[in-house]
């Protein structure tokens, strides 16, 4: 089978073609879609005429800074001041508090941390108590063992002295019979 070159250049134009609407048309549907979407809403919303300061907005704590364009319009100076007054006032009430709860934990963990170091105060005056009755207890054991030892010794020598004058185990002579 014998492929011309002019057509398999011409399949290599479709191929690249549908390639190429294969890459692009997600993009420009999308592209169109909001296009279309905008000049509808463009058409029915009425142009705003308001000059709100992006700062007094920024300046709004999150949550509160639910505007309208109406809201917008009845911008009164005083009442703004009152309200970022207000908000200041809000704010210093908060960091105080923060502050507060701060300082009751750290009066908290310090009460903690004492406690702790008396205990250990505590337990290590029972542990020196302890190993002092234990130094004292091995030194009564030393010396009683070494008394013991004295006395094998003592009792060995008389035994040893009573066998060479003639004693034997098991008799037992007084001296009313001598």
């Amino acid at each position: 089978m014998v492929v011309s070159s002019s057509a398999l250049k011409a399949t290599l134009s479709v191929v690249a073609l549908c390639i190429a609407a294969y890459i692009l048309a997600p993009p420009l549907y999308w592209h169109i879609t909001e296009a279309l979407v905008a000049s509808s809403a463009v058409a029915t919303c009425p142009p705003c005429i308001c000059d709100c300061s992006s700062q007094s907005i920024l300046s709004m704590p999150l949550g509160l800074n639910n505007f309208t364009s109406t809201d917008c319009v009845k911008r009164d100076p005083e009442v703004s001041e009152e309200m970022e007054k207000n908000f200041t006032d809000l704010l210093s009430e908060e960091l105080k508090l923060r502050e507060a709860e701060a300082s009751e934990n750290q009066r908290r963990a310090d009460t903690a941390l004492l406690e702790a170091k008396k205990m250990a105060s505590q337990y290590q005056k029972e542990a020196d108590k302890c190993n002092s009755g234990m130094e004292t207890c091995e030194e009564a054991r030393e010396k009683a063992e070494a008394t013991l030892v004295a006395q094998q010794r003592l009792t060995t020598m008389w035994e040893l002295r009573a066998r060479q004058r003639g004693w034997k185990e098991g008799i037992v002579k007084s001296h009313s019979q001598s």
